[in-house]
């Protein structure tokens, strides 16, 4: 019988012990075999041909045409990611936590809109959702390092919250000051019938969008529009500000130096220093934050 420890852990899932289950896991949670590569390119390839066939649906004369093959080819391709679901949850002992994983979540909400449709056909749409499986090429690719400047992104954007919600807080009073002063500036005219479409106005000019579909026409209304749309440009940078010095921040903490010559250009996966060849490491005040 096969050793155990043959087959390595993968995202901390454990196969189970009969030795189809071990083969069949190498295969769909593994990519270090031939058929572990050829079965994450097969199903790399029918999650973009699936988002097509939706796209393509949504176009009446597509639709029209190619109606029964866009049905037969759906029903395939959902069948296979159903099988598919089933046997990850069968192949692994640790079943909860595949499940309740984030791409365990994905790949249930992969399959969901299907059988949905059976019941409310428009929900068919919903398909579009297997384009987040497409974020497993990192894996197939041996690309996960490059999870890292992700992440970064992410701690950024959550530590910046807190800012960013009292900015977007500003940002709605401030439209609604000004929304209302147009609506009194240009007397209830065409665009500017009530203060929530002045309001709409306002935000649409304020993020510099300027849809073009409601404008003032009075000297003091255009004058208003003029430094709405000045402070726009200042007031979309101050988010992007936040963010990014955040970023800088992490970025600096993440980053290795070198204990004996406190180098810092040092690349990602470089072990030790270019400059005297001590081993790196990762700075302690990025530690202290885990």
């Amino acid at each position: 019988m096969e050793p155990h420890h043959a087959i390595e852990k993968e995202h901390d899932f454990i196969p189970e012990r009969k030795k189809w289950k071990r083969q069949l896991f190498r295969i769909i949670y593994r990519a270090d075999t031939p058929l572990g590569k050829m079965f994450d390119i097969c199903l790399l390839i029918l999650i973009f041909l699936s988002t097509f066939i939706v796209m393509l649906e949504s176009v009446p004369s597509f639709d029209l045409q190619f109606h029964t093959l866009f049905i037969v080819l759906e029903w395939t391709i959902s069948l296979f990611f159903t099988a598919e679901y089933i046997l990850r949850i069968i192949t692994i002992r640790n079943k909860r936590k595949y499940i309740f994983s984030f791409f365990g979540i994905i790949d249930l909400l992969a399959i969901l809109p299907f059988f949905l449709s059976l019941l409310l056909p428009v929900t068919k749409f919903f398909l579009i959702i297997r384009m987040l499986r497409i974020l497993r090429i990192f894996r197939i690719l041996n690309l996960l390092d490059f999870m890292n400047d992700g992440y970064l992104i992410v701690r950024a954007l959550k530590n910046s919250s807190r800012k960013i919600y009292i900015f977007l807080l500003f940002l709605m009073i401030f439209s609604v000051i000004v929304g209302s002063m147009m609506y009194m500036v240009e007397g209830h005219k065409e665009g500017f019938e009530s203060i929530p479409q002045s309001i709409y106005w306002a935000v649409v000019t304020v993020t510099t969008v300027g849809y073009g579909d409601v404008s003032p026409t009075t000297p003091l209304g255009k004058l208003f529009a003029i430094l709405l749309m000045l402070a726009g440009y200042s007031i979309i940078a101050v988010p992007t500000g936040i963010v990014t010095a955040e970023m800088r921040n992490k970025r600096q903490n993440f980053e290795k130096v070198c204990s004996r010559c406190m180098n810092d250009d040092i690349d990602d996966d470089a072990n030790y220093c270019k400059r005297c060849g001590e081993k790196t490491s990762i700075p302690e005040r990025y530690l202290g934050n885990q």
